[in-house]
């Protein structure tokens, strides 16, 4: 046989429900472990934050329904927030805040740019979840208002070439959501 048989539905719930057991025994061990060794320190959180991001990951990726701007959309929100916990859980140097979410804002916008120029003509799909990433592209500014960092010029590049990747966006797909508009509202 060349490929494998594709397991049914019932196989794959019940898979999926075990290992779900199992990576919630797994937490339990791991915070029982680190309580019991090194109560002051708790990296048990930290690896329970991952095994939740796992999930979160895994759940959204089985959904069918989603696209892959959906995808990206999710992943970077899901991963600014575990970055942050991480920092957070580790006495907040500010790393997540000044490097890390910007890097993926960058990630997100030019994975986004890639399926624009890939697939233009299909962007109307992919206009809302361009949109939600821009619009979290913009935390950096908040970041640098509220003064929560210190080294801004990470977070100007982010935030440039999030406007760059929207102008471009419009640019090369401004006829087809033009089209979509038009058939949507019968104008």
């Amino acid at each position: 046989m060349l490929y494998p048989k594709k397991l049914s539905s019932k196989k794959s719930n019940l898979l999926i429900k075990i290992l779900l057991g199992v990576s919630l025994l797994i937490a339990i061990i791991l915070t029982i472990i680190n309580k019991s060794t090194t109560p002051k320190i708790h990296w048990a959180a930290l690896t329970n934050s991952g095994i939740i991001y796992a999930w979160i990951t895994v759940i959204y990726s089985i959904n069918k329904r989603t696209n892959i701007a959906g995808h990206v959309m999710i992943q970077a929100i899901a991963i600014s927030i575990l970055t942050t916990y991480i920092d957070y859980s580790l006495g907040f140097k500010g790393w997540s805040l000044e490097i890390s979410i910007p890097i993926i804002i960058i990630i997100a916008n030019v994975t986004m740019l890639v399926l624009t120029i890939v697939s233009h003509r299909k962007y109307v799909r992919y206009a809302i979840y361009q949109l939600i990433i821009c619009i979290y592209s913009l935390i950096p500014i908040y970041f640098m208002k509220e003064n929560l960092i210190d080294y801004y010029i990470l977070s100007y590049v982010a935030i440039g070439i999030s406007i760059i990747n929207f102008i471009l966006t419009i640019i090369l797909s401004a006829r087809d959501v033009k089209d979509a508009i038009i058939r949507k509202f019968h104008m």
